[in-house]
């Protein structure tokens, strides 16, 4: 238990100060994780201070963080590019001269949701939706928060169901069974939030006037924002839609911007920047999962939450809430899915649970809780491309607590039947 604390200090330095504040920038997550990092390093006794850094070092730098730092920096350097050579206003322009305002909340989700399942990444959906919908929050008075939110919502939706996500694959791997058929049973749980969520924001949409000062369309800046939003529906690699992005809008303010050469190299240099603080964050966080897992953590939840567990209602259950807490400690739903896989697959075989269902309530589980983690890479991200704290999206995230609730429903009532049985 001692070695979980680290998110326990976390938690009450960053969350508890905020809301007795009652102010989500009182604690800054930066100093927060600094305070939990120093901890951690206490908790590590009977080692000189070079091991101790070692150890935390290690988590810091392995290839999954590395990943997503070179994930940030070039989504910094893409947002921020086509942000001032035009490309954001002329896109908002566009999409509200095709849509009535009332549509836009219900457009974005249907759009995030389609995005995020080509693509097979929630992070990659983010980059390339939330300063879309940004900008037409603000055209039609809704507030960005909200908005934020509905992206990051139907990006968890297709990253769940998504052939080529890494969550999918390891769940179908791990648990023995096709990514089809988990398709076909995660469909079951999925889909009935989307729509639950889809007619909210379609009556959400009636509560916005229409659009004021639509701004004008160029053509030239919206080329950028088109061919990674066509790329990423694909299913082309994050890296290289991003890349790819970037080689677009430098090619356009050479040839067609109004921006200039070191006016595009300093919005590049600005956009990566800005990613400071949340590349801050992933290696702090990943020092701090390094020295969970060194000190027993996430083996002593493998070795009591799931050893008492005796009925495929039971399991299902233990199987959900093992992968929360996993995911609580290592803020990354794919490591926690191969973290956890293993003693998920024995207890389901020793229960006779259908691989498909199993497979199922795992994505469905790693995503819910990933989705509402202030320090998750998915939220993180969000946050900084619209300058507010994780805490001002959070609230909103309808589509995840929808499914947290059709998730529950589904083991309490065993449904669908179909699943509930091995055949």
């Amino acid at each position: 238990m001692l070695a979980l604390t680290p998110i326990l200090v976390f938690l009450i330095v960053y969350l508890a100060t905020s809301i007795v504040a009652r102010d989500f920038y009182a604690m800054p997550i930066t100093l927060a994780f600094v305070v939990a990092s120093a901890y951690s390093l206490i908790l590590l006794k009977g080692k000189k201070l070079e091991e101790r850094i070692e150890i935390f070092s290690k988590g810091a730098m392995n290839s999954a963080t590395m990943l997503m730092i070179w994930i940030f920096i070039l989504a910094g350097a893409f947002a921020q590019t086509a942000k001032d050579m035009g490309g954001i206003d002329s896109l908002v322009g566009l999409l509200l001269t095709i849509l009535p305002s009332q549509a836009v909340p219900v457009s974005m989700f249907i759009a995030a949701c389609l995005v995020s399942m080509s693509v097979g990444t929630s992070v990659g959906t983010i980059v390339t939706l939330v300063p879309i919908a940004a900008g037409l929050a603000e055209s039609i008075g809704m507030p960005i928060g909200v908005m934020t939110a509905i992206i990051v919502g139907g990006a968890y939706f297709g990253d769940n169901l998504s052939f080529i996500s890494d969550t999918t694959i390891v769940a179908t791997t791990s648990q023995g069974c096709k990514m089809n058929d988990k398709f076909k049973a995660n469909i079951y749980i999925a889909l009935p939030a989307a729509i639950v969520c889809g007619i909210v924001y379609f009556e959400m949409g009636f509560s916005y006037d229409s659009a004021s000062n639509v701004p004008m369309v160029d053509w030239w800046t919206v080329l950028p924002y088109m061919l990674v939003i066509v790329s990423a529906l694909c299913g082309v690699n994050v890296l290289m839609v991003l890349a790819m992005g970037i080689m677009a809008s430098f090619l356009i303010t050479i040839f067609g911007s109004s921006l200039s050469l070191l006016g595009w190299c300093k919005s590049a240099g600005s956009g990566i920047l800005n990613m400071g603080e949340l590349i801050i964050v992933v290696l702090l966080a990943s020092g701090i999962m390094e020295v969970i897992r060194h000190k027993g953590g996430i083996d002593f939840i493998v070795s009591n939450m799931l050893k008492r567990v005796s009925t495929k209602y039971g399991a299902e259950i233990a199987s959900m809430l093992f992968i929360w807490v996993v995911n609580l400690c290592t803020a990354n739903n794919t490591i926690t899915l191969i973290t956890t896989s293993g003693v998920i697959r024995q207890v389901a075989d020793k229960l006779h649970i259908d691989p498909r269902r199993m497979a199922s309530i795992m994505d469905t589980s790693s995503c819910i809780i990933q989705g509402v983690l202030p320090y998750g890479a998915q939220m993180l991200m969000a946050s900084a491309l619209i300058s507010l704290s994780p805490l001002q999206i959070l609230p909103h995230l309808y589509y995840i607590f929808v499914l947290a609730v059709v998730l529950f429903a589904s083991i309490l009532l065993q449904y669908p039947k179909k699943y509930t049985k091995l055949n």
